[in-house]
This record gives structure tokens, C-alpha cells and sequence, in this order.
């Protein structure tokens, strides 16, 4: 499954990182929020946190070991369509 940004006026490759913030992942891919809280069990994503969390300090909330956070990267990278190395 591709899913679709938002904002198509985006020319640049925008890539998820553990450094972006929850809630702007959610708002430019809103079909990531289904599989953050699904698969990755952030249930935080419609959470007043989400506006100043990372996805990292989310991860890392969650108990995910570093290697779990890079594997779940490259996945969302891929869904977006960003092939990534964790930019």
C-alpha cells in the first residue's frame, strides 16, 4: 500500500525521520495514523502530545529498541514512497 501526502504541492522528498513530529507525519499522511496506532501501538496520534513529540521519543516511549525504530522507518519511508536510509 502507497499512501498518499496531503499536500500535493510538495515537490521535495520528505522523508520520516526520528525527528519528525507525530503529528506532522499524521496531518501529511493521514492513512500513517491507522498504521502507527495498528502496528507500532501509538495510540498518541490524535494526542495534544503528538504536536511536540518526535517519532523517536514516541518509539522510544513504547519501549522500542533502536533497531525496532530504524526497521519502522524504513517501513513508513516505503509506504510514503520514499525508499529511505533513515534520512
Amino acid at each position: 500500500m502507497k499512501v498518499k501526502s496531503q499536500n500535493s504541492k510538495v515537490k521535495t522528498k520528505q522523508y520520516i525521520t526520528e525527528n519528525t513530529l507525530i503529528a506532522e507525519v499524521v496531518e501529511r499522511y493521514p492513512d500513517i495514523a491507522e498504521i502507527l496506532t495498528e502496528d507500532y501501538g501509538f495510540h498518541c496520534v490524535s494526542c495534544f502530545a503528538a504536536e511536540m513529540e518526535t517519532i523517536g521519543m514516541g518509539a522510544g516511549g513504547h519501549g522500542m529498541s533502536a533497531e525496532e525504530i530504524k526497521r519502522m522507518l524504513t517501513a513508513l519511508n516505503k509506504l510514503i514512497g520514499q525508499d529511505s536510509k533513515n534520512k
